[in-house]
């Protein structure tokens, strides 16, 4: 089966079991917790995908990650116990991704990132922030800053499957490609 489509297919159960038990805000801000300790964790990953690694130590692992402890969160253990139960524990990072995107869907959440040069000054971060705001027109926000000196000067937002480039960088590009034509 599609490594794409089981995810997204676990986390679609996911979020209906927690809705049903009123925590699919929980189960998202444990979602993203996964995320971030797989995307800091390069060993994470072979770890849960490892036929040696005992299942009560996937389950530590799973619960560490996500950042909960025994009892804290009875609609996460519940998934976890049956990702390991089923042999697709493996897919915890991807089903974790999954969710996120759903609940985001659901909610009328957009993800931001906006990336400049340099650090930005916040009177710099609000002004755009609100920019975005006023172009989400009444939809969430959630916002997360990077610098990429590559842009040289500048900044881009991303919003889901849109681009605002405002770069140098970008310029740069236009102008070269203005000069060719």
């Amino acid at each position: 089966m599609d490594q794409g489509l089981l995810p997204r297919r676990y986390a679609k159960a996911l979020y209906k079991y927690a809705a049903e038990k009123n925590a699919t805000a929980d189960v998202y801000a444990y979602m993203l917790d996964i995320d971030r300790a797989f995307a800091s964790t390069p060993g994470l990953q072979a770890a849960m995908a490892n036929p040696f690694v005992s299942d009560d130590e996937r389950q530590r692992l799973a619960a560490a990650a996500a950042g909960i402890d025994a009892g804290k969160s009875p609609v996460l253990e519940d998934f976890i116990a049956l990702l390991i139960k089923n042999r697709r524990i493996d897919i915890l990072h991807q089903t974790a991704l999954a969710y996120a995107r759903l609940y985001r869907k659901e909610n009328n959440i957009y993800s931001v990132i906006i990336e400049s040069a340099a650090p930005l000054a916040d009177s710099d971060r609000e002004r755009i922030c609100a920019l975005v705001q006023r172009h989400l027109a009444g939809a969430t926000a959630e916002f997360s800053f990077n610098t990429d000196p590559s842009l040289i000067g500048g900044f881009v937002v991303n919003i889901e499957n849109e681009r605002l480039d405002a770069s140098v960088k970008n310029e740069l590009e236009q102008l070269r490609l203005n000069l060719i034509k």
